[in-house]
Formats: C-alpha cells, structure tokens, sequence
C-alpha cells in the first residue's frame, strides 16, 4: 500500500481523523472591539462579513484568515445576527454571461447617493464613478461630490489614462448625461450631442443598455458591492481620506483573483492594453478636463480666476480656497464644502448681493436695512451683481 507501519498500526488500534480543522479562536482579543463596531448605536456599517475582517486586519491588527474568522463569528450568535439584519444597497443579479475580445468594451456606471458621515462630523452624499474593462475586469473607481456630464467626461478621460488607451465601446445605462432620449425594445434612444462629440473625438462606440435591462452590463453592476465597504470608516475619515479607501479598495480589487474568469486583472491589464485604441491628443482631451487650482481670498473678501473677481464670504479673507470651472459655473470649494457658485463671467468684479452684505457689515457700521440698500445700490453702481447659487 505505500504506507508507514505506524500509520496502519494507529488506524488498527482506533485512530479516526478529524473531518475538521482545529482553529484558534483568533477572535476572542478582539470581542470587545467588534461588539462596539456590530452595536446598534454605532455609525459605522459592515454589510458582509468580509468587510467587517478586511476593516479588523487594517486598522486593528487582526491575524486571522478570513475563513476562520466566519466560523468563529458564528460561535457568538449575538455577533453573528447583525449580519443577518443588514440589507446591502440594491445591486442587480447577474443572469446573462457573455465574454468580449481585448480592447473591445468598457462597461461604466456609477454607484450613487452614498451617505458617509466625515470625521468631523460632517455629513456628505458622495458617488463613485466606475469603468470596467470586460476583458481583463481592470476597473477604476472616481470619487465625487456630483454627477453631472463635465464630471463625468472628465473622469472618463482620466479612466482612459489610466488604463493607457480606449476601448472600442463604451457599455452605459440610461443615464442623462449621456442620452436624451433611452433606448427601449421600440427604439435606439438618442446619445445627447455633446457626448457624441466626445465619444467621436476618443474614438468610441456608444452602447446604451436597453432599459430596464441593468443585467446586460453585470460586469461593472456585480462588483459595486465592494463599494459598501467604505460605510463601516463612517465618522473615521476626512474626504480626502475617504478617496485614498477608495483608491486602496480599487487597488486591493485590481489585484484580487476575479471568481467569474480566475484571473487577476492587474496581470491582464497588460495584455489588453495592446489592443486598446490611443488616446487623442492633448489639444482634443483639454475641453474635457476639469483642472482644481488653489487660490487665496484677497482683503476684499474676492478670488482672481482668468482676470476676473469673485466673492466669497468675508471669513474666508486670507485662507486658501480650491476653484474648479465646469458646467458654465465657477465652483469654490473649502475642502468638501461648496463656499460659492457663480456663473462664469466677463465682468472685472462679481459679487453676489449677500457676500456683498457681509463685506459691508465687517467695514460699515450700519443697520442691517441700511447694509442691505447701500449693498444693493453699490453693486448697481459697479455693475457687479450676479445672480446668488
């Protein structure tokens, strides 16, 4: 038979193997800190068990792998209900599987409206932007505050950077930045003009999904569940520490064995990028990009952008303010938060009438209904009143 003496000798005298492993329970140091973060009371959310053993290995020094910690977890039924009451965001079920050829298609989409409380206590609604080769399933993730159609070519542009090419097709649902009018089973749908105008210039297929059909890019769709993880850092993260967890989810993803092919993406990124098309040049991607440039507030409570002035309220006089122009509108922004909105202008000074006000109750010792008139009649003087955002 090939076996040692001492082996039969055991089996002879009774020995049984075990069916199971015997584990450490890696879990009992660590008790305390995962019942604060499972509490009800806890601002912090893990929707799959993975989440909460990835938050446990990065930030609290946890050892064990991740299928000994589930079966340890069900040891405590007091741990293991919580995951049992949580209900995920809505992701769709994947029910066709097809498979296209390298540098063919991206699938993008976003994953909106997640609520994510700052470490300053702060509460934002952020989206994640995704791009999804099919092929290699290499994805880059976007973080943002807004969803508009200057966001999104800008971010489509520096995906297509990323990745170092662009793919033949683009695979997308319905979404109003990209058509007017969605494709049904009665109709084609209609690609709005400006996003047929980049989609020409990068050298692109637009592919709308038929709608109320969300399964036919359920390649980019599946995955958006990783993207749940970023609600267990609630109330541990600044916004830009919320975009690093994004970035490192994105990379950890980019490097993990996908299940559906058994490859890792970050392998088969280079492969695919031999057929992925070139980028156009810099001139042609320039309109399409959204640059941030930092700025400090002058004494009279204004920022310089392209020879023009713009108001901001007085408290921010001497501090640095972070302006990006996109949409037809000038956005100034202190961190995450959105100080002032003003239409791009050729007028030398624009104010609006309330940061008008403020300025002039810090200098002028006035009433508030004096401030109000003189504010209103000055700016009429100069010629500098701007619709208020």
């Amino acid at each position: 038979l090939g076996i040692d003496r001492r082996t039969v000798g055991k089996y002879i005298n009774g020995f049984q193997k075990s069916k199971t492993r015997k584990a450490n329970n890696c879990l009992k140091t660590h008790y305390k800190t995962v019942s604060d973060l499972l509490d009800e009371n806890s601002q912090q959310i893990f929707y799959y068990k993975r989440f909460l053993h990835s938050y446990l290995v990065d930030n609290c020094g946890y050892k064990g792998s991740y299928r000994n910690f589930c079966t340890i977890l069900r040891k405590y039924p007091e741990l293991e209900q919580y995951f049992h009451k949580r209900k995920p965001s809505n992701v769709n079920n994947v029910t066709v599987r097809y498979e296209t050829s390298e540098g063919k298609q991206a699938q993008i989409d976003w994953k909106e409206s997640i609520d994510f409380l700052l470490v300053t206590g702060e509460k934002i609604v952020v989206n994640v932007f995704v791009l999804l080769l099919s092929y290699s399933r290499y994805r880059v993730y976007n973080l943002s505050l807004t969803k508009t159609q200057d966001i999104l070519l800008n971010f489509l542009d520096s995906s297509f950077e990323t990745i170092g090419g662009v793919p033949s097709e683009i695979l997308c649902d319905n979404m109003k930045t990209i058509m007017d009018a969605p494709r049904t089973e009665r109709s084609k749908g209609v690609v709005n003009k400006k996003f047929a105008q980049f989609a020409k210039d990068y050298g692109f297929t637009v592919k709308p999904c038929m709608a109320g059909r969300p399964q036919t890019k359920a390649k980019v769709e599946s995955p958006m569940k990783l993207l749940d993880e970023i609600r267990a850092y609630n109330g541990k993260l600044s916004y830009d520490e919320l975009t690093q967890l994004v970035q490192k989810l994105n990379d950890r993803k980019n490097a993990s064995v996908v299940q559906g092919t058994g490859r890792i993406p970050l392998m088969y990124l280079d492969k695919e990028r031999v057929f992925l098309q070139s980028l156009p040049p810099d001139n042609i991607r320039k309109p399409y990009k959204i640059t941030s440039k930092i700025v400090k507030v002058n004494n009279a409570s204004m920022i310089n952008s392209c020879n023009c002035q713009y108001s901001v309220p007085p408290v921010y006089v001497g501090k640095y303010l972070t302006v990006q122009i996109y949409d037809g509108y000038l956005h100034i922004y202190d961190s995450t938060n959105l100080v002032a909105l003003h239409s791009i202008s050729s007028k030398k000074l624009n104010y609006t009438q309330n940061h008008y006000e403020q300025i002039a109750r810090v200098s002028l010792s006035k009433s508030q209904n004096n401030i109000s008139k003189i504010a209103k009649e000055n700016l009429l003087i100069m010629g500098g009143l701007c619709n208020e955002r």
